[in-house]
């Protein structure tokens, strides 16, 4: 029986561990609570997939650029047949009939929130980010500077999750200390 997925963080080694403003526009965190896989149909398989994922997680596999939440897991659509999986704690995807990467160790979350995310944010992606095209569950495969990132917004306050390959979290948390520090950040390891 294969181990379970466990998180891992990619930062503590390598970034201030905490700088606070008085009154925090943005508050930065690195989600260590989350485990990752990367989820790709078999060819011809894809309808097996779903469901077996909507019997597994009662789930509806995206096939848009969203994120679907049930519970401690969702899934992140991340091209045609293809998503991120995260759950918080450990979870075994390998039953699922798949191609199933384990990411945990290979990417980092970070999550970005607060009235001043979406301005911080602003500075690094290049993708429209007003509540008037991006919302709450939609998704993105993009870039934050030059960083390839994978971004998605789980709420209205805004809340946004940023998956990054593990070699540059520590890069992309310092651009976001950055750029949050003129709207008053708050970034805690």
């Amino acid at each position: 029986m294969p181990e379970p997925l466990l998180a891992r963080s990619a930062l503590r080694a390598h970034v201030a561990p905490e700088i606070a403003a008085p009154a925090p526009g943005v508050v930065l965190r690195e989600r260590t609570d989350l485990t990752l896989a990367s989820v790709a149909a078999f060819k011809g398989r894809e309808a097996e997939l779903a469901d077996a994922v909507r019997s597994a997680y009662g789930i509806e596999l995206p096939t848009t650029p969203t994120r679907v939440a049930a519970g401690e897991v969702a899934f992140v659509w991340a091209g045609p047949g293809k998503w991120l999986a995260t759950a918080t704690g450990p979870v075994d995807f390998s039953t699922l009939p798949a191609a199933v990467a384990d990411q945990s160790d290979g990417r980092s979350v970070l999550s970005v929130s607060g009235e001043r995310a979406r301005e911080t944010l602003a500075t690094l992606i290049a993708i429209d980010l007003h509540p008037r095209a991006f919302t709450s569950g939609d998704a993105a495969l993009t870039h934050a500077a030059s960083i390839s990132v994978h971004l998605w917004q789980t709420d209205d306050a805004p809340t946004y999750e940023i998956a990054v390959f593990r070699s540059y979290a520590a890069t992309l948390w310092r651009w976001l200390v950055h750029a949050g520090q003129s709207r008053g950040i708050d970034a805690k390891l």
